[in-house]
């Protein structure tokens, strides 16, 4: 099966130079909606679902393939191959920021730029590193996820997106968990949860923009000093948004400062 089917890519826009959004955990494409049609006159604008959720091909999925973080970036070489894209705009959500990272380190010449929305190379504390999350707490989001999904999808959803306010938004995401493969969720959960990628941040060599939110309880200010700390050249912007999702909360303040990097 190629990538193209198997990830359901979508291309639209009116530009030649291609920018790839990549979602972030229990997401979908869709999730793009409020930032993409700001790119579309200008970009070509691809769009995925990595594999397992939204409406891609859930029989491309094996354990034994989807790992590590690096097969998924490894789908996202795919799809630029297939496509035949090249100075690619990497956009990257949460824990597809880090996949954007591996590609960009596996395929530097494939990309122009990787621009990272709520990052995070490692959610547990190590020493002086806070990632946000002991050890512990992640065990027990992982059983608790594994014992009962969907009451864990419920639960979790709105600690993702912040913004309690707005209520719709959580219910959103809470509903975009429940439409994954739940054993494809599970297993992603462990690798999106358990990933230490602290030690790929200097490989990168690509211009990156790191947007960062002002509040983010799944990957606080100090994560995305970090990353900005230890990727060369990089930019570091935090927004006023808070929560972990502003491709949704704050499209309007996101699409301005990827504006302004590109």
């Amino acid at each position: 099966m190629n990538a193209v089917k198997r990830n359901n890519v979508k291309v639209i826009g009116n530009g030649e130079k291609p920018m790839l959004f990549a979602h972030g955990y229990g997401c979908d494409q869709n999730m793009w909606r409020f930032i993409t049609p700001a790119f579309e006159d200008n970009y070509k604008v691809v769009l995925f679902d990595h594999v397992g959720f939204g409406n891609s091909d859930a029989s491309g999925y094996s354990k034994e393939r989807y790992n590590s973080l690096q097969a998924y970036a490894e789908d996202v070489l795919e799809i630029c191959q297939e496509l035949d894209l090249h100075d690619v705009v990497f956009v990257g959500h949460s824990v597809s920021a880090m996949i954007g990272v591996l590609a960009g380190i596996k395929d530097p010449q494939r990309f122009s730029k990787l621009i990272l929305v709520s990052p995070s190379p490692s959610f547990i504390n190590d020493g002086d590193y806070v990632g946000g999350f002991t050890r512990e707490d992640i065990e027990g989001l992982l059983n608790s996820l594994e014992s009962d999904y969907l009451g864990w999808s419920n639960t979790i959803a709105p600690v993702i997106m912040g913004n309690p306010d707005r209520p719709e938004l959580g219910q959103e995401l809470a509903q975009s968990f429940c439409k994954s493969t739940p054993k494809v969720a599970q297993d992603f959960a462990h690798i999106t949860f358990l990933s230490d990628n602290r030690k790929d941040l200097p490989k990168v060599k690509i211009p990156t923009l790191i947007l960062q939110c002002s509040e983010d309880a799944i990957a606080p200010l100090s994560v995305g000093v970090y990353v900005n700390r230890h990727i060369a050249g990089s930019k570091l912007f935090v927004l006023q948004a808070t929560g972990h999702c502003p491709n949704l909360s704050a499209p309007e303040e996101t699409i301005a400062a990827m504006k302004s990097f590109l």
